[in-house]
């Protein structure tokens, strides 16, 4: 019987009953909803030591998240966020393997607008509240993402975001 894939390359799996692998990365994707507002985040972890190929990866897309939080500014066009993002990647030689959008609004509803998206010429506004979720995925090797939930205030923004993002190995 053919091994199937690691699920971590899928860029929106969805809940299976597959065994975690023996070694190599996995996406976990949660969120909850408290008083009708829901909120979202996903960490990558490590089964096992990650090779130094994996680590330099990681590393690429928590670098790609970090610029994209940075350009979270009041008046900033959504395209120039999701940009901040593609830049990095691009600079990694990983852009390709970027298929989604930086992010999304949340809210009431997990996904809602605007989106953080090549060609969005919407600006950012204080009270916005949005997810900066860059990932690569390496088809039929692993994928990575990293997602925080940002709140854009009137002269930045506010991580809502408190979980550690460092590569954790388990």
């Amino acid at each position: 019987m053919p091994i199937p894939p690691p699920r971590s390359a899928l860029p929106h799996g969805v809940a299976s009953e597959a065994s975690l692998p023996a070694k190599g990365f996995v996406v976990l994707d949660f969120g909850v909803i408290l008083h009708g507002y829901c909120s979202d985040m996903t960490r990558t972890v490590h089964v096992g030591a990650a090779s130094q190929e994996e680590r330099d990866l990681y590393r690429a897309v928590l670098d790609a998240q970090m610029a994209a939080i940075a350009a979270c500014l009041p008046g900033m066009p959504l395209r120039d966020v999701d940009a901040a993002a593609r830049d990095v990647l691009k600079h990694h030689k990983l852009d390709k393997y970027f298929t989604h959008s930086t992010g999304h609004g949340v809210g009431l509803e997990i996904h809602e607008p605007p989106r953080v998206a090549q060609g969005q010429t919407e600006v950012l506004r204080p009270g916005m509240v949005i997810t900066i979720e860059p990932g690569i995925y390496l088809a039929g090797k692993f994928g990575i993402r990293i997602e925080d939930v940002v709140a854009i205030t009137d002269s930045g923004y506010e991580l809502l975001t408190s979980a550690k993002k460092e590569l954790i190995e388990i």
